[in-house]
């Protein structure tokens, strides 16, 4: 996730969210969890904050579920399609 060159002239929540809505649909992370919140931000290098709001984002498009205490779920292209 380092690989992601982040543009500084657009929202970098919105880059990320779309980095990691691209690769839900690519398949990774199928049947896992998706990494927490701190990892999630040490990886790009921001703030957890900035995490949470691309997470929310992808929430709201359908690319993940989120379960309290249980962590944030990749939701497949054809799960979501079925609405």
């Amino acid at each position: 996730m380092g690989d992601l060159e982040l543009d500084r002239s657009r929202p970098i929540w919105k880059q990320i969210s779309e980095d990691l809505a691209r690769r839900i649909d690519a398949g990774e992370w199928a049947g896992e969890r998706l990494p927490g919140l701190v990892e999630l931000s040490a990886r790009y290098d921001v703030a957890v904050s900035t995490i949470q709001k691309a997470i929310t984002h992808l929430k709201t498009t359908g690319h993940v579920r989120v379960e309290l205490g249980l962590g944030t779920w990749p939701v497949p292209p054809a799960e979501r399609q079925q609405g």
